[in-house]
C-alpha cells in the first residue's frame, strides 16, 4: 500500500512540474498574439482532443468505447474542465502567470472539505493546518490581504478564486472516475472532447466583454505558424502531460492530497515566469509561496501517518 502511494507522489509530481508551463504559454500567446482567452481555451482542449483520438486510434481503438452512463458522467465532467479552462485563462489574461496561478490553488480548501464530504476522506488536523497555510499562501501571493487590489482589479481576482472552485470541482470528478473504474486516459480523452465542445460554445455567445479580450475569431491565429506551433506545443507538453499525469495520480491518492502535491505549480510556474516573462514575486509574495510549499510538507507527513488507513483505488 506505501509503495502505490508513493507511486502517486511520484506521478503526480512529474505532472505538476509539466503543468506549471500552462499559463506561461498562455501568457506568452496573450501578450505575443493578443489570442483572446476563450479561443485560446477552445484551440487547447480541441487539440488535446485531437492528439489523443490520434494515439487511440493507432494504438488502443478499443479503450474508446465507454458505456452509455459514463458517457453521460463524462459529458458534466467536461463542463467541469470546460468552466474551469475558461476561468483560469481569462485570470492569467488579467493577472499574469504568477498570481493567476497561485489564486487557482485556492482550490486546495474546497478540495478537502467537499472530498470529506462526498468520499468520506479524512479531514483530520493535519490536513487542515496544511489547508490553511495553503489558502493563507495563496493570499499573499495574489495580494489578497490589501484592499486596493480588489478595488484596483475585482474582475481578475474573482476570475483567479472563481478558477479555484471550478479546479476543485475537477479533482473531485476525476476521484469519481477512478471509483467508476474509467481508464485515466480514456476519461482524459472524452472530458477533452465535450470541453472543447462546450467551449466552442462559449465562443460563439456575443457579450463576453470584447473590449478586454474574452472572445473573438475562432482563426486569431491567422497564417501566423509559430503561434500555432506555440498553442500546439501547450496542448501537447503541459496538458496532455500534467492533465494526464494528475489524474492517473488520483486512482493511489485521495483527491485533497493530489490538490495540495499539485500546490508546487505556483512557486514553479513563478520561477518560471520570472526568467521567461519577467514576472517578480514581491518578498510578501516569496513568504505566500513559502507558505504554500510548507502546506505540501505538512500533508505529505499526515498521510505518511495514517497510510496504514488508506483504501487507495487500483488502476484498471
Amino acid at each position: 500500500m506505501e509503495t502505490s502511494f508513493n507511486r502517486g507522489y511520484l506521478i503526480c509530481f512529474i505532472g505538476t512540474i509539466l503543468w506549471s508551463f500552462t499559463a506561461i504559454f498562455i501568457r506568452y500567446l496573450n501578450e505575443t498574439y493578443s489570442l483572446p482567452p476563450l479561443v485560446l481555451a477552445f484551440w487547447r482542449d480541441a487539440l488535446v482532443f485531437a492528439g489523443l483520438a490520434l494515439v487511440f486510434l493507432l494504438i488502443a481503438p478499443a479503450q474508446l468505447k465507454v458505456s452509455r452512463k459514463n458517457l453521460a458522467f463524462l459529458l458534466f465532467y467536461g463542463l467541469i474542465l470546460s468552466l474551469f479552462n475558461s476561468l483560469w485563462t481569462i485570470s492569467v489574461a488579467l493577472n499574469g502567470a504568477a498570481v493567476s496561478t497561485v489564486l487557482a490553488y485556492s482550490s486546495a480548501a474546497f478540495t478537502a472539505v467537499f472530498g470529506w464530504r462526498m468520499f468520506g476522506e479524512n479531514l483530520g488536523s493535519l490536513k487542515i493546518l496544511a489547508v490553511s497555510l495553503s489558502l493563507l499562501g495563496c493570499i499573499f501571493v495574489a495580494g489578497a490581504h490589501d484592499l486596493d487590489a480588489w478595488i484596483a482589479n475585482p474582475l481578475g481576482i474573482l476570475t483567479g478564486l472563481l478558477s479555484g472552485l471550478a479546479f476543485a470541482a475537477y479533482s473531485l470528478m476525476g476521484k469519481a472516475a477512478a471509483q467508476r473504474q474509467l481508464p485515466p486516459w480514456t476519461a482524459l480523452l472524452y472530458t477533452f472532447m465535450f470541453a472543447a465542445g462546450f467551449l466552442l460554445l462559449y465562443n460563439l455567445v456575443p457579450g463576453w466583454l470584447p473590449e478586454r479580450g474574452l472572445s473573438g475569431d475562432l482563426l486569431w491565429l491567422g497564417s501566423n505558424l509559430f503561434g500555432w506551433v506555440v498553442l500546439l506545443a501547450l496542448a501537447l507538453v503541459p496538458t496532455i502531460g500534467g492533465y494526464g499525469l494528475y489524474t492517473v495520480s488520483l486512482n493511489y491518492l485521495p483527491a485533497s492530497v493530489a490538490n495540495l502535491i499539485a500546490t508546487l505549480e505556483p512557486a514553479l510556474t513563478a520561477i518560471s515566469a520570472y526568467l521567461l516573462l519577467g514576472e517578480i514575486l514581491t518578498p510578501v509574495q516569496l513568504f505566500g509561496s513559502a507558505l504554500i510549499l510548507a502546506g505540501v510538507v505538512v500533508i505529505r507527513l499526515s498521510e505518511g501517518r495514517n497510510a496504514s488507513l488508506r483504501r487507495p483505488v487500483a488502476l484498471s
